[in-house]
Formats: C-alpha cells, sequence, structure tokens
C-alpha cells in the first residue's frame, strides 16, 4: 500500500504536462482564492454544500453526470484534488474507492454518517439466496429531514475551515432546513390518502423516504442495483404484487429497468420511474433537488393512487 501511495503521488504531481491525456472521472478545477475548495463525493452533497456554502465555496462533484457513485474510479489527477482540497465532503462505504484514497493520501475528510443517521439496514424480506449483502442503508437524501441534518453539520465543518463565515454558513442551513422542511410536509400531505402504502422498486433505495412517509419498502434486488435476483425471489415479489394489488412497479435512472418489467410482466402492474438522485443527468426530470423530488411525488402519487 505504501508503494501504490508514493506512485499515486508521484503521478499526481506530474498533472500539469500530464492532465490533458489522462481519463478523469470529474471536473477538478483549481481553488478560487478567498473560497473554500470542497470535493463533494456525489450529487446531493454536491447540492447541500453549495447551498450552505453559498459564495465562500468552490465545489467539484467527483461523480460524473450519468454514473453511479457506488462505481466510482479515481485518477491521478483526482487523487491529487482531494489531497490538495480544504475538505472532501462524503459518505463512507458508498464509494469505496473514494474512501480507499481519502486515507491514502491524507486528505481532510468529513464524513456526512453520523449526521444522516443511517438506522436502517437493507436487505428485502424477499431475499432468498441471492447473496445480497446486507447492511447500512446509504440513501438517506431521499428523506428531506435527515438531508436538513446533513446541512447543519456541513454546515458547523465549513465553519471551523473559515471561523469568520461560520454565522453565515449556519443561517445558510437554517434556510435549506426550512425549505426541506416544506418539502417534506408536501411529501406528508401528498401521500396521506394513497390506496397502496407498498412501495416495490428495482432495488431497495427508497427506503428512508418510505420509512418517512408510511410506506413499506419492497426492492426486487435489494440494497445493490446490479446485483441479479434469484428465481425465487422474482417469484416471491410477484406473488407479493399480486397479493397485495400492487399497481406500479418502479425502476430507477441509471438503472437497466428489465427486472422491474420482468415482474410487471408477470402481473399485469405498470412500470414507473422513480429518480434515487445520485446524480443529475439529461434524464432527470428537473435541475436539482427540489425539483427531481417534486418529479418523484407527482410519479407516486400516481403509481400509488393518491389521486
Amino acid at each position: 500500500m505504501a508503494a501504490w501511495r508514493a506512485i499515486l503521488l508521484a503521478t499526481a504531481a506530474l498533472l500539469p504536462c500530464a492532465c490533458s491525456s489522462e481519463p478523469s472521472t470529474s471536473a477538478a478545477v483549481p481553488a478560487e482564492p478567498d473560497r473554500i475548495d470542497v470535493v463533494a463525493a456525489f450529487y446531493p452533497l454536491q447540492f447541500v454544500t453549495e447551498r450552505v456554502g453559498g459564495d465562500a465555496v468552490s465545489v467539484t462533484n467527483l461523480t460524473p453526470a450519468g454514473s453511479e457513485p457506488h462505481e466510482l474510479e479515481l485518477s491521478a489527477r483526482d487523487a491529487g484534488h482531494l489531497q490538495d482540497a480544504d475538505v472532501v465532503v462524503y459518505l463512507d462505504g458508498f464509494a469505496p474507492a473514494l474512501d480507499d484514497t481519502i486515507d491514502d493520501v491524507d486528505a481532510h475528510g468529513f464524513d456526512v454518517a453520523a449526521a444522516a443517521d443511517l438506522d436502517r439496514t437493507a436487505g428485502s424480506a424477499h431475499d432468498t439466496d441471492d447473496g445480497e449483502a446486507t447492511g447500512a442503508d446509504p440513501h438517506f437524501w431521499l428523506d428531506p429531514l435527515r438531508l436538513a441534518a446533513v446541512g447543519d453539520a456541513v454546515a458547523a465543518e465549513l465553519g471551523t475551515i473559515d471561523p469568520d463565515r461560520a454565522d453565515e454558513f449556519t443561517a445558510n442551513a437554517a434556510a435549506l432546513r426550512s425549505e426541506l422542511a416544506q418539502l417534506d410536509g408536501e411529501f406528508s400531505t401528498g401521500l396521506d390518502t394513497c390506496a397502496s402504502t407498498d412501495l416495490v422498486t428495482s432495488h431497495e433505495a427508497f427506503g428512508y423516504l418510505a420509512e418517512r412517509y408510511g410506506m413499506t419498502q419492497v426492492g426486487i434486488s435489494g440494497l445493490s442495483p446490479d446485483s441479479e435476483p434469484s428465481p425465487a425471489t422474482l417469484a416471491d415479489v410477484a406473488d407479493f404484487v399480486d397479493a397485495h394489488d400492487v399497481a406500479t412497479i418502479y425502476y430507477e435512472t441509471l438503472v437497466d429497468p428489465s427486472i422491474a418489467e420482468t415482474v410487471a410482466s408477470e402481473t399485469g402492474a405498470e412500470t414507473a420511474v422513480l429518480d434515487p438522485l445520485e446524480g443529475l443527468s439529461d434524464d432527470s426530470a428537473g435541475d436539482d433537488y427540489f425539483s427531481v423530488m417534486r418529479s418523484d411525488l407527482a410519479t407516486l402519487r400516481t403509481g400509488q393512487g393518491c389521486e
């Protein structure tokens, strides 16, 4: 590991003459004077840091648009930026390559896991022998109030880096919390009278959302979007859909819809897209966190019979 680190740092040092030919997973940019240089692991952390930091921060998102942060791969240029950044805002365990690199280059990492309070464990009751890993569900940002708590924590962290602006960061976090509380109210009202509270999804990305708004999530593929459910699991989920009169099976942006479509074709259910907001792309139904979440709410109201 020490030898690998030495090679990585040496490569990063040569970047001025090599970066034009080196693939990079992020749009790394030079730090701006008088701004805190922040690297965010993926979109929700970029969003909350930009809202809390305002004009005092310059934020780079490590995960390119249209990519899965779970599968993030880092270049030497990325590693160099991590080492030089004032802070790296990340979620431990969500992008393993980033976790390792933060340690290897001794970057200043700020893990939001404690603030997010990851108290849900993944692993569907319908998993059988698929070998699906279970563990803490990382998708906290789909619960607006958990994202608000992370905003408060990011404000405190930025305040330690730039104490002169600590009050500004705190005020920005409070304003963000107010907007997120309003969004939470919209979800609470909009999902209060649904005909179905059974949320069947292609994988278990929506557990915190379901928990917040009185629903039960049933994931076909468990926590990992790349895992393949066994025939027994597909049969179990299809039986659940039939028994509970589930009208809609949801699949995600960036994920092959074939698994959801298989269950839908077996049961006569419809399919619809829910965006887990791990990143924005041309396929996103909005240009920021709030617009995509409100699009998800509209989709859920239709799919769950909440009219």
